[in-house]
C-alpha cells in the first residue's frame, strides 16, 4: 500500500473539502445556531472545549480531525492491512481473536481520541456532522475497510442517542466513547436477510418488567466485541404476534455477556472484521424507546446514516484501487515505457479518475441531503419542543428528507458498484501480479465485493431510489425542484440539458408501463440514467468554485463523463422502449410526466 496522509495526499478529497462542499450551509445545520459552544461558555463543561462557536472554527477543527485520521490510517493502518489480512481471526469456544497487528493499530487510535466520530459531544464523541464522517469513513477505507468495521462499530449506537432513554443514554455513551464498549447491530437471521418484517427472534416482557430475547442472528458484524471491549448489541425483535409484520418488531439493547457467539463466517474479504452467528436464550434486553417501532421508525430511521456509511466505504476502497492503480501503472515497464502511457491503459485510468471525481461528489451531496433534515429534526424533537409528526412537518425537514430519501440508495449503489469496477481495473492494470497475493490488488478486490451487498444489495437500492426519481420528476416534484435550483447555480451544458431530457424520457416510458414485471425489470435502466444526470450536473456546478488548472482539469473531467453518459443513456432507453419485445409485462404509450 502507498504510505502517506490519505487526507493529505488526496488532491480530489481536498477540493472537495476546501473549494466545493458550502460549510456556511453544513455547518448551522448541525451546530444548531452553536448551541455547544454557548453552552460550554456558560457550563465549561470540558467535553465541549472543542465546539466550535462559529464556521471558520468548524472548518479548522474538521480539518485537524481529518488530517489526524488520514496520518494514522495512511501510515500505521494501512503499512500493516496486509498482515492483517493474512492473519485473520482466530475463533474457539465462542471467543473471537484478532491478529497482534489490528489490536496495535486499534490502540493507536483509541489513544488518539478520534474513535467516536459518530457520537454527540456531551457523552464524550467528537461532534461531527454526517459529512465529516463519511470522509472519515473513505480515509480509513482506503487504509483497510476490514480494520475500518472495528474502527467505526462505536458510532453504530447514535441510534441510542436518538431514540434510547435519558437514563440509557448516560450509562451506555459515555462507555463507548472511551471505548469500555464496542457496538454491534442485529437484524439478519438466518432465514430473512432484506426481508426484516418476517422475523422471528421474539422478546418477551416478564413479570419482572424485563424483557428477554431467544432467537438468532446471523452476519452480525462485531456481534463478539472487540479485544477488551465487550459488546452492546442493538437488536431487532418481536414483540407482536407472529403475523404482526414490521408493527410487531420493537429495538432492544442486549449486553455481549448475555448472548453465545455460536461461530463466525469464513468469508471471501474482510478477514480481520469477525461477521458472527449470534444466539438469544432468554437474554435479557432493554428496550429501546417504544414498542412496535423498532422497524418502521428506528431502524429505518437510521438506515439513511449507515447506508451512507457503506457508501463511504466504497469510495474508500475505490480510492485505494485508484491509487494503486496510478502507482503500479507508473512504475510497470513495458515496450520501453511506463504502461500508463500506453493508450488502452491510460483509458482505464483516466475512467477511473472520472468516476472516482462522480463517486466522492454523490457521496457528499448524499451526506449533504442528510445533513439538511437530520440534525434540524432531532433539535426539534429534543430540544425545541416538537412532537415527531411536527418535526416531520418542517418545510426544511420535509423537503431535505425527501431529497435524503432518494439520494442514499442512489448513492450507496452508484459508489459500492464503482467500487467494484475500480478493484477489478486495478488488479487488471496489475496483470497477472495483481492475482497473486505479492500486492494489494488482490485484498482489495476481495474486500470491495461485499459493499454491493451489505446494507442492503444493489438491487434493493434501486428498488428504494425508483419510487422517488418517478415521483420526483413529476410536475411539481421534489427532485425537479432540486434540479432547478442547482441548475440555476450555473450555465449548464448542452450535453447537460440532454441528459435532463433523457432522464425525463425514461421516467415517461417507465410511467408508461403497466403495473408488474416490465416496471421492476426496467428499473435499474432509469435509476442509472437519474444517477449519471446528477452525477454530471454535480461536477459541472462544482466549476463554478474552482479557478486556475483544477476548473481546467475538472471542466474535461465533467465533459469526459458526459460524453460517456450520453452513451449509457442512449442504450438505456432502447432498452425502455423495447422492453415489451422482451415479453413481460405489458407497455402503453408513454405517459406525461
Amino acid at each position: 500500500m502507498i504510505l502517506s496522509n490519505y487526507f493529505d495526499d488526496n488532491h480530489d478529497l481536498k477540493l472537495n473539502f476546501n473549494n466545493l462542499i458550502d460549510w456556511d450551509e453544513i455547518v448551522p445545520a448541525y451546530e444548531n445556531n452553536f448551541h455547544d459552544a454557548k453552552t460550554y461558555k456558560e457550563s465549561g463543561d470540558e467535553r465541549l472545549a472543542y465546539a466550535p462557536s462559529n464556521v471558520d472554527e468548524a472548518i479548522e477543527y474538521y480539518s485537524s480531525v481529518l488530517d489526524s485520521v488520514g496520518e494514522i490510517m495512511g501510515k500505521e493502518v494501512a503499512s500493516r492491512a496486509a498482515e492483517m489480512d493474512r492473519e485473520g481471526l482466530k475463533y474457539a469456544d465462542g471467543k473471537v481473536e484478532f491478529p497482534q497487528a489490528q489490536q496495535e493499530c486499534f490502540r493507536i487510535l483509541q489513544e488518539s481520541g478520534l474513535q467516536p466520530t459518530g457520537l454527540g459531544r456531551h457523552y464524550g464523541g467528537l461532534g461531527l456532522p454526517l459529512t465529516v464522517q463519511s470522509i472519515i469513513t473513505e480515509i480509513a477505507s482506503r487504509a483497510d475497510s476490514a480494520f475500518t468495521l472495528a474502527f467505526a462499530s462505536v458510532n453504530i449506537a447514535d441510534v441510542v442517542e436518538h431514540f434510547g432513554s435519558p437514563e440509557m443514554c448516560d450509562e451506555y455513551l459515555p462507555r463507548l466513547a472511551k471505548g469500555e464498549l464496542s457496538c454491534a447491530m442485529a437484524l439478519t437471521e438466518p432465514n430473512y436477510g432484506s426481508n426484516l418484517a418476517d422475523i422471528q427472534t421474539k422478546a418477551v416482557q416478564g413479570d419482572d418488567g424485563v424483557w428477554r430475547l431467544t432467537g438468532a442472528k446471523r452476519f452480525i458484524t462485531h456481534g463478539s466485541g472487540y479485544t477488551g471491549m465487550p459488546s452492546v448489541i442493538l437488536t431487532l425483535a418481536r414483540t407482536g404476534d407472529a403475523n404482526s409484520g414490521a408493527r410487531g418488531l420493537s429495538f432492544f439493547l442486549v449486553e455481549g455477556k448475555d448472548i453465545e457467539v455460536a461461530g463466525i463466517e469464513k468469508k471471501m474479504g474482510l478477514h480481520c472484521s469477525p461477521t458472527c452467528e449470534v444466539v438469544y436464550d432468554e437474554s435479557p434486553g432493554q428496550l429501546i424507546g417504544k414498542t412496535g417501532y423498532g422497524l418502521i421508525k428506528y431502524s429505518m430511521g437510521m438506515m439513511n446514516a449507515a447506508r451512507i456509511s457503506i457508501a463511504a466505504q466504497g469510495v474508500g476502497v475505490g480510492a485505494a484501487a485508484f491509487a494503486e492503480a496510478k502507482k503500479y501503472a507508473s512504475e510497470r515497464i513495458q515496450f520501453g515505457k511506463p504502461i500508463q502511457e500506453i493508450p488502452a491503459v491510460k483509458r482505464i485510468l483516466d475512467r477511473m479518475e472520472r468516476e472516482q471525481a462522480a463517486m466522492r461528489m454523490l457521496l457528499l451531496e448524499a451526506c449533504r441531503t442528510v445533513d439538511l433534515y437530520m440534525w434540524r429534526k432531532s433539535f426539534l424533537t429534543h430540544q425545541g419542543g416538537k412532537t415527531e409528526k411536527e418535526a416531520k412537518r418542517d418545510e426544511r425537514v420535509a423537503r431535505w428528507e425527501k431529497l435524503a430519501d432518494l439520494f442514499t440508495p442512489l448513492c450507496k449503489y452508484y459508489t459500492t458498484e464503482g467500487c467494484v469496477r475500480h478493484s477489478s481495473d486495478n488488479l487488471q492494470i496489475h496483470g497477472g501480479a495483481g492475482y497473486t497475493e505479492e500486492y494489494d490488488a488482490a485484498r482489495i478486490y476481495r474486500d470491495a465485493r461485499i459493499t454491493t451487498i451489505y446494507e442492503g444489495t444493489t438491487q434493493l437500492q434501486i428498488v428504494g431510489a425508483i419510487g422517488g426519481v418517478v415521483a420526483g420528476m413529476s410536475a411539481t416534484g421534489y427532485l425537479r425542484n432540486y434540479v432547478n435550483e442547482e441548475m440555476g447555480r450555473f450555465a449548464a451544458t448542452d450535453d447537460l440539458k440532454t441528459m435532463f431530457e433523457n432522464l425525463e424520457q425514461a421516467v415517461q416510458y417507465y410511467k408508461g408501463y403497466a403495473q408488474g414485471a416490465t416496471r421492476d425489470r426496467m428499473a435499474f435502466e432509469v435509476v442509472e440514467i437519474a444517477a449519471r444526470f446528477i452525477n454530471g450536473m454535480l461536477l459541472e456546478r462544482s466549476l463554478v468554485r474552482l479557478t486556475g488548472a483544477d476548473r481546467e482539469q475538472r471542466s474535461v473531467l465533467a465533459e469526459e463523463y458526459q460524453n460517456e453518459s450520453l452513451g449509457i443513456a442512449a442504450a438505456n432507453l432502447l432498452q425502455l422502449k423495447r422492453a415489451e419485445r422482451h415479453g413481460v409485462g405489458a407497455v402503453r404509450t408513454p405517459a406525461a410526466v
